[in-house]
């Protein structure tokens, strides 16, 4: 008997564009508002499982760092206790193997980790011929008790995050861009960049009352403005419900059109609140975004920033040509600043789902 193809499934990376953070608020969480993009670049999640009398899980990965079976900590794996979340909500028993190839940084703002745990479910959906996914999606608020940027991946493509991060809601995609992901070999504290943010909150007086009106305020512009309500260059989406700049940059094609992303307004007022603490502990990330922006020139990023609290870092462009300009200025310098570049591009919501599957039994 033939041994059974396990399922291979793509576990994307997200960018934020944007990212906007309240006071610390009573219960000790801070609310935020961003949008949420995913990426080409991806992970690798291999997925075994069958039915059993008793549960048992094992996870593997090609990287020391990753929580495993090997070195006991599999239980703090995001794609373990995506599993265990599952199988509980299908009362039901099964041997599973999950496999991460980490293709991905362990940490950097690039959300690797909530990927790998939606690619784990979307893996033990295929491999048991159950609806857990549609339950879970149905139901964010169960994969968000595995983490709060892990619901953006039940959706994917352009999507608006709030609350913590973990309530979501689908935007309209904007078009493919190429995309340049800058990730140094430097680690950024999340809880110290959080408790750098409260201490600058108390210094410039920003409540948590004052801070969730400036959100709320920032998720209505930031919905208008991926409607197409915000420009007074009156851009206008497709039908499909991607912004359009002319061509389809979904292709190897380049464009001399002006960007969706520019035309919405959105790029003369987003920003990421991280910036304002990181970048002061470290400023060689600061001098990364500048490489990346590189403000005033024909080659200029559309955007570039922080992503999540860092410690990665990217630049959107409208050219293959651009983004590879902007990999070798940092390349230049890669010496001094001791960082890597991925060439990547956005992945609207329908791409991200036909390209799921790596190969499937």
């Amino acid at each position: 008997m033939p041994t059974p193809t396990p399922t291979i499934v793509r576990s994307h990376a997200k960018i934020n564009l944007g990212l906007f953070l309240g006071a610390p608020r009573p219960d000790g969480f801070h609310a935020l508002t961003t949008v949420y993009q995913t990426l080409e670049m991806h992970d690798l999640v291999t997925v075994t499982a069958k039915p059993s009398g008793t549960t048992t899980l094992r996870i593997t990965s090609n990287d020391p760092h990753v929580p495993a079976t090997e070195n006991n900590l599999a239980e703090r794996n995001t794609a373990w206790k995506m599993v265990s979340l599952a199988l509980d909500a299908l009362e039901m028993s099964a041997e599973v193997e999950v496999n991460i190839d980490k293709r991905l940084p362990v940490q950097g703002g690039l959300g690797a980790g909530s990927g790998n745990a939606v690619a784990a479910l979307v893996g033990l959906d295929a491999e048991l011929g159950t609806q857990v996914r549609s339950l879970f999606t149905q139901k964010l608020d169960l994969p968000a008790k595995v983490g709060s940027d892990v619901p953006l991946f039940l959706i994917g493509g352009t999507v608006l995050g709030v609350d913590r991060g973990q309530e979501v809601y689908p935007l309209n995609d904007i078009e493919p861009v190429w995309c340049v992901v800058a990730t140094p070999d430097i680690g950024v504290s999340t809880p110290q960049a959080f408790a750098d943010w409260d201490a600058l909150c108390a210094a410039e007086g920003l409540t948590a009352e004052a801070g969730t009106a400036r959100l709320e305020k920032l998720s209505r512009n930031y919905a208008s403005a991926f409607r197409g309500e915000i420009s007074k260059g009156g851009f206008g989406t497709g039908s499909s419900g991607v912004f359009s700049v002319g061509k389809d940059l979904a292709g190897p094609q380049e464009t001399t059109h002006g960007s969706g992303l520019v035309r919405t307004g959105i790029m003369s007022w987003i920003e990421n609140d991280f910036e304002r603490v990181v970048f002061p502990q470290h400023p060689s990330l600061a001098a990364i975004k500048r490489l990346l922006a590189n403000p005033g020139t024909p080659e200029a990023a559309l955007y570039a920033s922080l992503s999540g609290s860092g410690s990665a870092l990217f630049g959107l462009y409208l050219t293959r040509g651009d983004a590879e300009a902007a990999q070798e200025r940092i390349g230049n310098q890669v010496q001094e600043l001791n960082v890597r570049t991925t060439l990547t591009r956005t992945l609207p919501r329908s791409a991200y789902w036909d390209q799921m599957f790596e190969r499937s039994c």
